[in-house]
Parts: C-alpha cells; sequence; structure tokens
C-alpha cells in the first residue's frame, strides 16, 4: 500500500470514527425549546384543570394559559450542532438542569414537589386576594430557626402577635415592624389541640423584619379548590393558577374572550417572581393564538427583547394581574413590559 493510499484510508477511517462518536456519543448539554400550553380554565385529558366545590362558580370566556418549556437530554455532538442553529432551541450546560449530584428520580421528585407547592400557593395567594375566610396552614419550616424546634407541617395557624389570622399575607403583615431576636406570640392548632407559645424571630438576609421561620399555605375554611395536572413540573405556573381561580369565583370575567398566557412563580402572599424560559413561552403562546402575555416583573427586559409580537403586561402579584385584565376588559391602561 502506498503512502498516499494510506494517508487516505488512514483519513477516511478517522473521519468514520468521528461521525460515529458525533451521531453515538452524549455530550454534557441539553437543549431547551417552547413546550405544550394548557388552558387553566379548562380541561386537559378530560379533567378539569381548576375545579372549585361549595362556593359559587361563575362562567368564564377565553383562556388563560399556563405555558411550559420542553428539555432534550442526551444529546449527541450532531443534535447539540443542529439544535445551536435552530432559532427555536437553546443548547445550555446538561449540570444545572440535571446536577450530578442527584438522580433523575431526585431531580423528577424536586420537580413534582415544586409543582405541587405552586398549586398550593396559588390556592392560597387566590384565598387572599378575594379576600375569602381560609384556614393558614404550616406547610413546612425554614432549618435552623426557632420555629422548626417548635412548629410542625400541618399545624393551623390561628393567631400571631395577638391578632386572629385569616390569610397568609396576613401573617406577613403583622410582623413588618419585628426585628430578629423579638419575642412573637403564636397560637396554634394541632391534632384539634390549640396552643399557645412564644417564638423568637430569626434573621432573613433580603429585609430587616424578623422572620418567623415558616412556610404557609392557607385553604377555604368553607369550600374546597383542587388544582390538578398531570406530567408538568417545576414553579412556574402558580400565577395562572392563581388567575384562574380567581376568575372562576367572581362574576367578572377575567380574560374576557382574550386568549390570555403567561408565567411566574407565585408565592402563598400573591407575589410573583421570575421564572427561565420566557421567550420560549412566549414563542409558543403566540404560535397557539395568544394575544397577551403576563410576564413577571424581573423577566420584562428579556420578554421585550424577545416578543415576538404579544402585548406584554408586566405583574408583580397576583393584584398586579387581575387589576391588570380588569383594565384590559374595560379598555383602560395597563402596566407594560
Amino acid at each position: 500500500m502506498t503512502r498516499r493510499t494510506w494517508t487516505v484510508v488512514s483519513a477516511s477511517l478517522l473521519a468514520l470514527a468521528l461521525g460515529v462518536l458525533g451521531a453515538t456519543l452524549p455530550v454534557p448539554l441539553v437543549s431547551l425549546g417552547p413546550g405544550p400550553t394548557y388552558d387553566t380554565l379548562g380541561t386537559v385529558d378530560g379533567a378539569t384543570v381548576v375545579e372549585v366545590d361549595g362556593l359559587p362558580v361563575y362562567p368564564t370566556t377565553g383562556h388563560l394559559n399556563m405555558t411550559t418549556v420542553s428539555v432534550t437530554d442526551r444529546l449527541t455532538m450532531f443534535d447539540a450542532l443542529a439544535l445551536w442553529a435552530s432559532p427555536d432551541s437553546q443548547v445550555v450546560p446538561r449540570e444545572p438542569i440535571y446536577p450530578s449530584s442527584m438522580t433523575l428520580d431526585q431531580i423528577q421528585q424536586q420537580n413534582s414537589a415544586q409543582f405541587t407547592s405552586s398549586e398550593a400557593n396559588a390556592e392560597a395567594a387566590a384565598v387572599g386576594e378575594l379576600q375569602l375566610p381560609a384556614t393558614v396552614i404550616v406547610t413546612s419550616l425554614v432549618s435552623d430557626t426557632p420555629a422548626a424546634a417548635i412548629l410542625q407541617p400541618g399545624d393551623e395557624l390561628l393567631a400571631v402577635a395577638g391578632q386572629p389570622m385569616d390569610s397568609v399575607r396576613e401573617v406577613s403583615d403583622v410582623l413588618v415592624p419585628t426585628r430578629p431576636g423579638d419575642m412573637v406570640a403564636v397560637q396554634y392548632r394541632r391534632a384539634g389541640e390549640v396552643r399557645d407559645v412564644q417564638i423568637p424571630l430569626a434573621a432573613r438576609p433580603d429585609r430587616d423584619q424578623g422572620l418567623l421561620g415558616v412556610i404557609l399555605g392557607a385553604r377555604l375554611r368553607d369550600g374546597d379548590i383542587r388544582i390538578g395536572l398531570e406530567g408538568v413540573g417545576g414553579p412556574s405556573a402558580g400565577l395562572m393558577f392563581a388567575l384562574a381561580v380567581v376568575d372562576k369565583l367572581t362574576p367578572d370575567d377575567l380574560a374576557g374572550g382574550r386568549f390570555v398566557a403567561g408565567t411566574g412563580a407565585i408565592e402563598a402572599t400573591g407575589n410573583v417572581t421570575p421564572i427561565n424560559g420566557v421567550p420560549f413561552k412566549m414563542r409558543k403562546a403566540f404560535d397557539e393564538g395568544a394575544t397577551v402575555f403576563l410576564v413577571p416583573a424581573g423577566n420584562c427586559e428579556e420578554a421585550v427583547a424577545t416578543n415576538p409580537g404579544l402585548q406584554l403586561v408586566r405583574v408583580g402579584t397576583l393584584h398586579d394581574a387581575v387589576t391588570a385584565l380588569e383594565s384590559l376588559e374595560s379598555g383602560g391602561p395597563v402596566p407594560a413590559c
């Protein structure tokens, strides 16, 4: 075999090897892209997404669609190169999405827990927005705080600092003048027994007031709210779930026949927090016919930069979203990104 022939054969074998590796060997990357959207006012696979029993429920029109991001794992080199060139996807390192310190089962459990938490927070936020009588529940505790050694998940919080508690927002409001180290009187019910305790408040890095050290939820005292959607994970559906509850429990038609979509994690107090994947969510919503998109205030900059043609509405709280939709219906101004 001549040297030239040997060179050609070697190059061909190398190209074949690289081709096989490029087509089969996974790389530590994943692709993000538009995921499905779901109308929180409607049904999915025959099941109503948001149901309310024991209270008057009013007719709704239009859509209030939650939006999602799809994740494609186990990319090959060739997959990654093709997706890099696609305007409908973003290739990112795998580690932040699928941490190597966790198994896939643990990641799925975490996503499921976040979604369940978003459902509970949506109910609590909607009940607070509507000012309906509610029972405030301890859902979890902040580790290394005095409350963690006293309270338990499932405890019913009856009063804080001598004031009866009917919503999560009231708990937050009553703690505004406090400082870390202050003692606060807490009355709670556990297994039918009412107990009174004094709890020292902990510190929190984001504000001066004292931290009780509990994560709270709320459930209706009269009636039942059920939020359910199989096969979806993460916290970003909270805002749209809460809006669906409010829409069904008020005579005003929030969507007003419009196709409204949006995203945003929600706290039990009604605060809406930023999330990831807004450009993909907007694009999918636009493709499906949405005309209005609710954007967490912290995501406005990227939303404006990647807007496919939606009317963007800036929201910082559930109340912001409700009043903005009411203003749209009446022809008034709305806060834009």
